[in-house]
C-alpha cells in the first residue's frame, strides 16, 4: 500500500465532497480514505497505481467540473480577482432583477406589455444570474441525483410556469448571490488555513568550498552547512556553528519573546532570525524537520475526525431521503384529500426541498474543526484532529507526569542544613570539593550553587555508586551522600534531607536537593481549576516526600508516587471510571502507553519521538503555559459546531413548517439554504481569527 495525496479543484460543493469521499472508502482497493474540505486534499493508501484516473472517474460520477491534482506536483495558482465574466454577469443580473421589481409594484396588472416588460427582464436576470446552475441542474437531473440545483431549477421552471416571473429572477439572483459570498468565505478560510505553510522555507543557502548557493531545501542532507541571512525563517533544524542572533519562534511554539541563539544553540526550522547572520550544520532532512513536522500534523489532522462530524455526515445521508419523503407528501396528500390545487401544494413542496440543503451543516462542522485546529497551531499546540478537541472541551480531569511536566527536570538545592559549628557555607563547599569530580545529576546542583565559593583542596578523591563521594581534607576523611553513609544516631538527625555530609565521622550538614517546579505550573494548575477541572492529579516514579511537597506547592487534588510505568496506566484508566474525558500531560519515553490510553494525551514539546507519536496533542513550545488557552479554544469550536448545528436546522424547520402553510416562499427558502450557509462559514471560520 501507498499513500497518495491529490487535490480536488473546484470542489465547492460539501455534500458532494462527502459523496465522493464515501464512494472512494467504499471503492476496493482504497484504505484510510479522508478528504479535507477546507483545504481539498484527499488522502487514501492504494496498490493502484492508476489511482488518479480511477479517483477523476469517481469524481465525474458525482460532480461536473471536478479536477484531480497530484499534490506533489501541484503547481501554486494564480490568485483570480473577484472581478470577473460571471461577477459582471450577477452584478447586471441585480441590476435587471431590481428594475422587474420595481416595475412589478408600479405597473398595472392584467395588462400585456407590463407582462411582457416583466418577462423579458425576469428571463433576462435569471438566465444571465443562473445558467451555469440550470446547465448543472439539468446534468444532475439526468444522472438521477437530486440536489439543490435540481430543485432550485425545478422551482424556477415552475415559478414562470405558474406566471411569478419576478420572484423567479429574484430567486435565482438570491441563490446566486449566496453562492457568490459562499465561495469567497470558504476561500479565506483556506486561504488563512494555507498560510501556515509558510512557515517552511522551500530553499536554502548550502556553503561548500567557501560558497554559498540556493538550493531547494529537499535536497540538503544532514550535517551540510547552511547559511542564513537575516530576518529569513530557517529552513532546516541545526547547531549554529558560526554566528550569533536571536529567533522568533512564534511561529511554532506561540511564545512572542525572541530567543537569543549562539554557537552551539540548537535550532528549528520555521522560526525566523533576528539581526545577525548566522551559519548552520543541519541536524535533520527536510521531510523530518520541526516544521514539517508541524506541518504534517495539522494535515493528517482532518483524518481524525469528531464524534459531530461522523454524525454529519451519516445525517446528510439519511435527512435528506426524509426531507424528500416530506415534500412529496405535502405535494400529492393535501390535493388529493381536495384541500387544494395540484400547483399550489407541489409550489409549497418546493419551497420545502430548496431550504433543506444540508450544506450549510456539511460545510461548516468540518470547517470549524478545522479551524479550530489552525488556529491552535497559531499559539503552538498541535492539535491532531476534531476527537481531540471534543476530548479537551469537555476533559474534567488532567492527569500529570512530575519530572519534566509540573517540574523542570534540573535538581536544585532548595536548602542547607548545619549541625555543630558550622555554617551553611561551609557545608556547601565541602559537599561541592567532595563532588567536584562526580557528574552525577545530584553533584551537578551541588555545584552548581557553589559555583561563587571558594572551595577547600581536597585529595583521595572516590566515589561508590549507590553511597556518594568520599576524599580527604586536612588528613580526615569528607564524606558527600545518600542517607546509607550514616550511622543509626545521625540517621535520626537526618529529617527529609537527600544529601548528608559528614567529616571526619561527625555529621556537620545536610542538603535538600529536589527537582524545581516550573515558573508557570502553579498559575497552570489554578487556571485549570477556574475552567471547571475538577481533578487535577500527578502520577510519578519519583518518592512520597518530593512528590508530596510539589502537590502541595501547585495545590493538585490527588498524587501518586512510587509508580511504574504500567502502574501509571492502570491509574490512568481508574480515573477515566468516574470523568467525562481525561487528558494526560507527559513528556518521556515511559510516558507513551498512558498518552495513548487517555481521551486526549498531550506531549511536551517536541522532544521525544515516542511521545509525540503517541500523543494526541503537542505543546510545542515545551511548557504548560498554552493549555489553558487549549481548552478555552476548543470549547469555543464545540460552542461554534453547536451553535451552527441548531441555527441551520431551527432556520429550516421553520421554513419547511411555514411552507407546508403556504407562508413561506420561494425566496425565503433561498435564504435558508444559501443565506444560512453563507452565516456558519462565516461563524466558523472566524475561529481563525482567535487571539
Amino acid at each position: 500500500m501507498k499513500k497518495y495525496t491529490y487535490t480536488l479543484e473546484n470542489l465547492n460543493c460539501a455534500h458532494c465532497a462527502s459523496k465522493i469521499e464515501s464512494k472512494i472508502a467504499d471503492t476496493q482497493g482504497f484504505e484510510n480514505v479522508s478528504f479535507n474540505f477546507a483545504t481539498k486534499i484527499l488522502s487514501f493508501s492504494s496498490e493502484n497505481p492508476d489511482s488518479l484516473l480511477q479517483i477523476q472517474q469517481i469524481c465525474d460520477s458525482i460532480e461536473d467540473g471536478v479536477t484531480v491534482v497530484d499534490s506533489s506536483k501541484k503547481t501554486k495558482e494564480k490568485q483570480s480577482g473577484i472581478i470577473n465574466a460571471d461577477t459582471v454577469m450577477l452584478i447586471v443580473a441585480i441590476v435587471l432583477g431590481v428594475a422587474a421589481f420595481v416595475l412589478h409594484l408600479v405597473l398595472p396588472e392584467n395588462q400585456t406589455y407590463s407582462t411582457v416588460i416583466l418577462l423579458i427582464l425576469s428571463v433576462a436576470a435569471t438566465l444571465l444570474s443562473g445558467y451555469k446552475i440550470f446547465i448543472k441542474g439539468i446534468k444532475n437531473a439526468v444522472k438521477l441525483k437530486i440536489d439543490e440545483t435540481v430543485l432550485l431549477a425545478v422551482a424556477v421552471i415552475a415559478a414562470f410556469c405558474l406566471g411569478e416571473f419576478v420572484e423567479a429572477a429574484m430567486v435565482t439572483i438570491l441563490f446566486s448571490l449566496g453562492e457568490f459570498i459562499e465561495d469567497i468565505a470558504v476561500d479565506a478560510s483556506r486561504r488563512d488555513i494555507e498560510k501556515l505553510a509558510q512557515i517552511r522555507p522551500d530553499t536554502a543557502t548550502i556553503v561548500k568550498d567557501g560558497i554559498d548557493t540556493v538550493v531547494p531545501a529537499e535536497s540538503v542532507k544532514t550535517g551540510s552547512i547552511i547559511t542564513v541571512k537575516p530576518y529569513e525563517r530557517l529552513p532546516l533544524d541545526g547547531v549554529v556553528t558560526k554566528g550569533k542572533s536571536t529567533l522568533d519562534t512564534s511561529a511554532l511554539t506561540g511564545e512572542s519573546l525572541p530567543v537569543d541563539i549562539t554557537v552551539g544553540s540548537e535550532v528549528m526550522s520555521g522560526a525566523i532570525n533576528g539581526n545577525g547572520l548566522i551559519e548552520i550544520r543541519t541536524t535533520k532532512e527536510y521531510g523530518n524537520s520541526t516544521a514539517s513536522r508541524i506541518l504534517q500534523l495539522v494535515e493528517e489532522a482532518s483524518a481524525r475526525k469528531g464524534q459531530k462530524e461522523k454524525l454529519i455526515t451519516r445525517f446528510a445521508s439519511i435527512y435528506t431521503p426524509i426531507v424528500i419523503i416530506i415534500a412529496a407528501a405535502i405535494a400529492f396528500i393535501p390535493p388529493l384529500l381536495g384541500l387544494g390545487e395540484f400547483t399550489e401544494w407541489i409550489y409549497r413542496a418546493l419551497v420545502c426541498l430548496v431550504a433543506s440543503c444540508p450544506c450549510a451543516i456539511v460545510i461548516s462542522v468540518p470547517l470549524s474543526y478545522y479551524s479550530g485546529i489552525g488556529a491552535a497551531s497559531k499559539i503552538g499546540v498541535l492539535i491532531k484532529g476534531g476527537k481531540y478537541i471534543e476530548a479537551l472541551a469537555k476533559a474534567d480531569s488532567f492527569v500529570f507526569d512530575k519530572t519534566g511536566t509540573l517540574t523542570s527536570g534540573r535538581l536544585e538545592v532548595e536548602n542547607i542544613i548545619t549541625f555543630g559549628t558550622y555554617g551553611e557555607s561551609e557545608v556547601l563547599a565541602l559537599a561541592a570539593a567532595c563532588e567536584k569530580h562526580s557528574v552525577h545529576p545530584v553533584a551537578t546542583a551541588i555545584k552548581k550553587k557553589a559555583e561563587n565559593l571558594k572551595l577547600p583542596q581536597l585529595s583521595d578523591y572516590s566515589e561508590s555508586a549507590g553511597h556518594g563521594t568520599s576524599a580527604v581534607y586536612n588528613g580526615k576523611k569528607l564524606e558527600c551522600g545518600g542517607i546509607k553513609i550514616l550511622n543509626d544516631e545521625q540517621k535520626k538527625l537526618a529529617g527529609n534531607a537527600s544529601v548528608f555530609v559528614v567529616y571526619d565521622g561527625e555529621l556537620i550538614g545536610a542538603l535538600s536537593v529536589s527537582d524545581t517546579v516550573r515558573a508557570e505550573s502553579q498559575e497552570v494548575i489554578s487556571k485549570l481549576k477556574k475552567l471547571g477541572v475538577k481533578n487535577t492529579v500527578m502520577l510519578t516514579g519519583d518518592s512520597k516526600s518530593n512528590v508530596d511537597k510539589v502537590s502541595e506547592k501547585l495545590g493538585l487534588d490527588k498524587c501518586y508516587s512510587n509508580l511504574l510505568p504500567s502502574d501509571k496506566l492502570d491509574k490512568v484508566e481508574e480515573i477515566k471510571t468516574h470523568s467525562k474525558a481525561v487528558c494526560f500531560v507527559g513528556d518521556g519515553i515511559n510516558d507513551a502507553p498512558v498518552l495513548s490510553a487517555s481521551d486526549c494525551g498531550i506531549a511536551m514539546g517536541l522532544g521525544s519521538e515516542a511521545a509525540i507519536e503517541a500523543s494526541d496533542a503537542v505543546l510545542s513550545s515545551g511548557n504548560l503555559v498554552k493549555l489553558p488557552d487549549a481548552i478555552k479554544l476548543s470549547r469555543r469550536v464545540m460552542r461554534t459546531v453547536k451553535t451552527n448545528i441548531i441555527f441551520a436546522l431551527t432556520i429550516k424547520a421553520a421554513v419547511i413548517i411555514l411552507a407546508a402553510f403556504g407562508i413561506a416562499s420561494m425566496w425565503m427558502s433561498v435564504i435558508a439554504d444559501t443565506g444560512v450557509s453563507v452565516a456558519c462559514v462565516l461563524y466558523a471560520a472566524r475561529l481563525l481569527k482567535s487571539k
